[in-house]
């Protein structure tokens, strides 16, 4: 009888077999699993815009609320010192997230308010996804903040 080297071909494919079907229910869990993440991540940015709002309308009471994200932030890729345009209250990164292209964690930002004359009497702050996939959709709901409240405000079918 002659001695067996290495696997027959039938072995090898019951491996392979094995292993499609292990990713086959590990990948969707970790797509879930990176939705909720970046559905974290924009509630969180969207509750420090709401502090860096409140920051500003405090640090410039003539003002009011900013209107733009951009006054939030440091205007540049360092802050030299806060002033109205640039209050040094959001990093860039979150500052500059106005578009599809500059996202954070999968989601950009805008900021809109009430004007009465020269002051800013109040603020809303909204998110949304970058990208919808489908059928996996990384990123699936658009949040926004009211009086202080975030809250879920509508998701994509």
């Amino acid at each position: 009888m002659r001695k067996q080297k290495g696997f027959s071909l039938i072995e090898l494919l019951i491996v392979v077999a094995i292993i499609l079907i292990i990713a086959a229910i590990a990948i969707p869990n970790l797509l879930r699993a990176r939705i909720a993440a970046n559905e974290a991540s924009s509630v969180s940015s969207i509750r420090t815009i709401n502090t860096a709002e409140i920051t500003y309308s405090t640090s410039y009471p003539t003002v009011g609320y900013s209107v733009t994200m951009a006054a939030l932030g440091p205007g540049g890729a360092a802050c030299a010192a806060p002033v109205q345009a640039n209050a040094c209250l959001l990093d860039n990164v979150l500052a500059s997230a106005i578009t599809a292209g500059t996202a954070k964690s999968g989601y950009y930002y805008g900021v809109g308010g009430v004007v009465a004359g020269a002051l800013v009497l109040t603020y809303t702050v909204g998110s949304s996804a970058a990208v919808f996939i489908h059928p996996f959709q990384l990123y699936r709901a658009v949040f926004c903040l009211h009086r202080a409240v975030c809250e879920r405000c509508s998701r994509p079918s």
